[in-house]
């Protein structure tokens, strides 16, 4: 067993406080105890912490990791960035070894800022001998090895859609049990074309048939600029319209981004069960706004939270995306809480990707938490030290992070694996790629 002790207090994510209490990690990797423990394990100091659920991150492009701030990427349309990024990609060479050491740096990454799990929105594709099944199983390795949770997304930008679909099932099969996780939760499986702009409705169909085959998540991105105008150029409709008609709009589907969504389509979404992820840190910067999440939320669409790719974010640091969307709420809405987007990052980006287990501190629920050192300069004055958690130092790290149940970073430091060893070896596999 683990006992976390000491904490100032305990935000659960489920609209408990408890101030003073302690968690107690049971030996099978969830929540034994909440409230007072006597310690029988192992220890985990947590004075003058708030601790809280792990963040899940519930979109991002771990592949963007090694791509990052790349010259004529900043301040271009879409309809210019994604070539960019395509010749990128095709200078170094994607396949198994590059993911690995990608999702590597981007999960070692996500573990430091206090994110416990990743899902990886997989769009970029070799051709395949194994149908892509050693792309996601590298991912899936970095993971394990660092003691993170991902989940994969295969997705799909602009590729043959029964080779896609093909690739689907082969990595459902190869990774997961029906259902699409692991017993462990460490791993899931999910599939998601990157959105109307660049795959046909067969695209669409044929992953539907292999997430209802497989009992597999569906994730796709909406009204990204890009999409809106090809939508209407191509099939006269609005993106949400065709994710509608060819049946995308349910609620086993997640949305990312969401920007510019009328009042119409926000009903729409509600009525259809589906669940949203905010990625303010990515809209932003590409000139897509702000993304009406409050007004989402109150029609009872689930609302999560994700920071996208190194292409058009450049960090992986959820808490300071949260931050964000806290700032920027009042451009599109009403203003929102702290503890709302909290809520976001966690219980409700878990369960975009349901995951009932992940994105609260509950007895049963898989023991992931992070203890949030408030006693700094940082936070010298705060009077809500909750709130103080988006408020204050966007910067932010955690002291502690567990997974599981098991400490895989402790004082600031990743515990598996040397941070320092993770960058060598991206920036080594970069340059040599580079120079051939």
């Amino acid at each position: 067993m683990l006992d976390v002790t000491g904490a100032l207090a305990v935000w659960t994510g489920t609209g408990e406080e408890l101030i003073g209490a302690d968690v107690g990690c049971g030996d099978d990797g969830r929540v034994a105890v909440l409230g007072s423990v006597t310690p029988d394990g192992d220890v985990l100091d947590a004075t003058g912490c708030v601790v809280t659920p792990g963040l899940v991150n519930a979109h991002h492009h771990l592949l963007q990791t090694a791509f990052r701030t790349l010259p004529g990427t900043r301040g271009v349309p879409m309809a210019q960035w994604l070539p960019t990024m395509a010749a990128a990609y095709a200078e170094v060479g994607v396949d198994a070894e590059l993911a690995h050491a990608a999702a590597s740096a981007g999960l070692a990454e996500a573990l430091l800022c206090g994110v416990t799990t990743v899902a990886d929105h997989h769009l970029t594709w070799p051709a395949l001998s194994d149908d892509g099944v050693g792309i996601a199983t590298a991912t899936a390795t970095a993971a394990r090895e660092l003691g993170a949770r991902v989940a994969f997304v295969r997705g799909s930008a602009r590729d043959d859609p029964g080779t896609a679909a093909a690739s689907a099932a082969a990595i459902a099969q190869a990774l997961v049990p029906h259902g699409g996780v692991t017993d462990d939760g460490v791993l899931q499986v999910a599939v998601g074309p990157a959105g109307v702009h660049s795959d046909p409705a067969d695209t669409f169909r044929l992953l539907g048939e292999v997430a209802a085959a497989h009992g597999l998540r569906r994730r796709t991105q909406a009204n990204e600029q890009v999409d809106v105008v090809i939508a209407a150029e191509r099939h006269g409709r609005r993106p949400l319209e065709l994710l509608d008609e060819w049946g995308w709009l349910a609620p086993d589907v997640t949305l990312a981004h969401l920007c510019g969504v009328t009042d119409a389509e926000i009903a729409r979404l509600a009525a259809a069960g589906v669940t949203a992820t905010h990625a303010p840190g990515c809209d932003l910067p590409m000139g897509w706004g702000v993304a009406p999440m409050a007004a989402l939320a109150d029609a009872g669409v689930p609302v999560g939270l994700g920071t996208s790719g190194g292409g058009s974010n450049d960090a992986g640091h959820l808490l300071a995306d949260a931050r964000l969307a806290l700032q920027v709420a009042p451009l599109a809405g009403r203003s929102v809480s702290a503890r709302e987007v909290l809520g976001w990052a966690t219980r409700g980006s878990a369960d975009g990707l349901g995951r009932a287990d992940l994105g609260r501190l509950a007895v049963g629920a898989r023991a992931d938490l992070v203890c949030w050192d408030v006693g700094g300069v940082a936070d010298a004055g705060v009077a809500d030290p909750v709130a103080g958690l988006l408020w204050a130092a966007p910067g932010r790290r955690p002291r502690h992070v567990v997974v599981g149940g098991r400490v895989v970073v402790r004082d600031g430091v990743l515990v598996s694996r040397p941070e320092a060893d993770v960058v060598a070896g991206l920036r080594a596999l970069l340059t040599t790629r580079r120079s051939r």
